[in-house]
């Protein structure tokens, strides 16, 4: 079986978010750095990820995701994830391997795109 990667962009409101769908691994983790960058050269750095599709990530994608948000730090701007919000009881396997890892508390953790780009909303607990 062929696993699609595929990461889309689009804009909600002051936020760039890009949707992330597949196995986020040592093969596909470099494409989504490079949509990170993209995003932050265009001078956006308000960024939400949406990983509600990803269902693989290894230690490369986590490193991906620690990276952006070193980047977008540096930036000043912010970055936030979308996971499902019961994590690892829905079977989020990112959300299972940022809280194996230890790093999960690094992030803005939020169940979906309205709850990521409102400003008001509070994100889930780690």
């Amino acid at each position: 079986m062929v696993v699609a990667f595929n990461v889309t962009g689009d804009e909600q409101g002051d936020w760039a978010v890009l949707s992330v769908s597949g196995e986020l691994d040592l093969v596909t983790s470099p494409v989504l750095r490079q949509h990170v960058h993209d995003v932050v050269a265009e001078g956006q750095h308000s960024l939400v990820l949406d990983l509600s599709e990803v269902y693989f990530c290894d230690s490369s994608g986590v490193g991906v995701l620690i990276a952006s948000r070193r980047l977008i730090r540096s930036c000043q701007g912010e970055l936030r994830l979308i996971l499902p919000e019961q994590g690892a009881a829905e079977g989020s396997h990112v959300n299972r391997v940022l809280g194996a890892l230890g790093v999960r508390r690094l992030f803005e953790v939020h169940p979906d795109l309205d709850s990521a780009t409102d400003d008001e909303a509070k994100p889930l607990s780690a």
